[in-house]
């Protein structure tokens, strides 16, 4: 078979076989897919040889870039060892060094690290984790979460029940678990009518006046650091994050703290909570903990919540849960190694000096008549696109605009995925500033073509 025809059938049977995350398979089969069959530092490539600057980090994964060699060979050498055994009843070496490795590296305070295998999953973990705390304690009345409108935790339905954005979770109402839901800080559409100017921090009075009468029945707070991410990179107004935590605290509740998407640099600092001197109860990570290699989560919690799980056995304290792959040692192994990179190259600088170019960029596409908001911090921002920026009116769902505008960037060689009406950059922590400068250029010429031009992405 001649590479044609092979990418041919490769393409056929993606249609015929496969089912895409959050995707619409109807619109899907109509277009010919993309599909990568190699990657090199911030590059993919396609089965046609066509060559693409990853724009969003494979879904927020790949910090470091493709084909790590540091990584590359540090899960070659424990494949020499062993791929797998399980923690239920054993352990193992490289998810013991990890363990003692996340704990120095996080916020002070948390000290123990339970390991699962993507984001939902970590959050499931705080989520049952919190509950059960309290109920060890002989505190039967705490059986629901206060989290925030636009929250996504993830995809399990524990996850989606303290998530906020309804698009995703509207569908899976009736399965859910209740919640309490405070406002977003999503300034550009404030919930509460009101300006950064002259609002004064009203989300936050908000989530006092539910804590004021519901906090007895609240196990904890679920929160994403400083970006609601999947939101459209809602970023918080400065002190939002630190008043929450000061209110969590004052009411003597657990904080659950998402850094799944956030975490391992992404905003300029290794942890988001460190912005703004955040010590959550329960630490969620997963996504870039790996290098973009292999599914790994882990939750970190405190000596105060680990004490109360232990006891007798007949007292039934144990922490009933777990997963196969629970602490995989290939999977941890990359994680170090992502890690002493991390450390070891400074990529930290590299995304603060990198942001200031990133941030810059964002202030001046604000004047394109139909970016109605861009926003971001560290290497994660989004672009806002609106039908009428005097209005903020958006574009409606169906134009799908902002799949247009990363339909045309693939066109010069940048692969994007968006948000809604949000055009997400979320570049590998090691771009370039080079690169990012050609991204941030290809990002606004497409922003113009869709909007201004008119330009449509045609079926084939």
């Amino acid at each position: 078979m001649d590479i044609l025809a092979r990418n041919r059938a490769l393409e056929e049977k993606d249609h015929l076989y496969l089912w895409h995350p959050f995707t619409q398979q109807k619109d899907w089969t109509a277009r010919r897919p993309v599909i990568i069959e190699e990657a090199r530092g911030c590059y993919l490539r396609d089965i046609y040889g066509r060559w693409y600057l990853d724009g969003v980090s494979s879904l927020w994964v790949n910090i470091l870039g493709h084909r790590r060699r540091e990584i590359d060979d540090a899960i070659r050498a424990q494949l020499d060892r062993v791929a797998h055994s399980t923690l239920l009843g054993l352990a193992n070496i490289p998810s013991i060094e990890l363990g003692e490795r996340l704990v120095s590296l996080s916020p002070e305070g948390l000290t123990r690290v339970f390991y699962s295998d993507n984001g939902s999953t970590s959050v499931e973990v705080a989520l049952k984790m919190a509950y059960q705390y309290w109920v060890n304690r002989g505190d039967r009345g705490r059986t629901t979460f206060l989290c925030l409108n636009n929250a996504y935790h993830g995809d399990t339905l524990g996850a989606v029940s303290v998530g906020g954005i309804e698009i995703f979770h509207e569908t899976f109402r009736p399965l859910l678990f209740r919640t309490y839901r405070a406002p977003s800080p999503y300034c550009y559409r404030c919930e509460l009518g009101l300006t950064p100017e002259d609002c004064e921090l009203a989300c936050l009075h908000a989530l006092d006046e539910i804590l004021k009468e519901h906090a007895e029945e609240v196990a904890a707070v679920v929160v994403e650091p400083m970006v609601q991410a999947a939101a459209g990179m809602i970023v918080f107004p400065k002190g939002y994050m630190r008043g929450l935590y000061e209110l969590v605290k004052r009411y003597g509740l657990l904080l659950i703290a998402d850094e799944v998407a956030v975490g391992f640099g992404r905003t300029g600092r290794l942890f988001a909570c460190e912005h703004e001197d955040v010590r959550p109860d329960f630490l969620c990570l997963s996504k870039a903990l790996t290098g973009g290699y292999l599914p790994l989560a882990a939750t970190l919690t405190t000596d105060e919540v680990y004490s109360a799980f232990l006891g007798e056995i007949e007292e039934l304290k144990t922490f009933f849960h777990g997963h196969s792959y629970t602490g995989n040692p290939l999977a941890c192994a990359a994680a170090l190694a992502t890690l002493r990179t991390i450390e070891r190259e400074g990529v930290l600088q590299n995304v603060r000096e990198n942001s200031a170019v990133l941030m810059q960029w964002l202030q001046e596409i604000q004047a394109l008549p139909h970016v109605g908001d861009a926003r971001g911090i560290g290497l994660m921002a989004g672009v806002e696109l609106v039908r009428d920026k005097e209005t903020k009116e958006p574009y409606p769902y169906g134009e799908q605009m902002g799949y247009q505008v990363c339909y045309r960037a693939r066109q010069e060689g940048l692969l994007l995925r968006p948000l809604g009406n949000v055009v997400v950059i979320m570049p590998p922590l090691v771009i370039t500033r080079e690169e990012l400068i050609r991204m941030l250029d290809i990002i606004h010429d497409s922003i113009v073509d869709v909007t201004e031009k008119g330009w449509r992405y045609g079926y084939d």
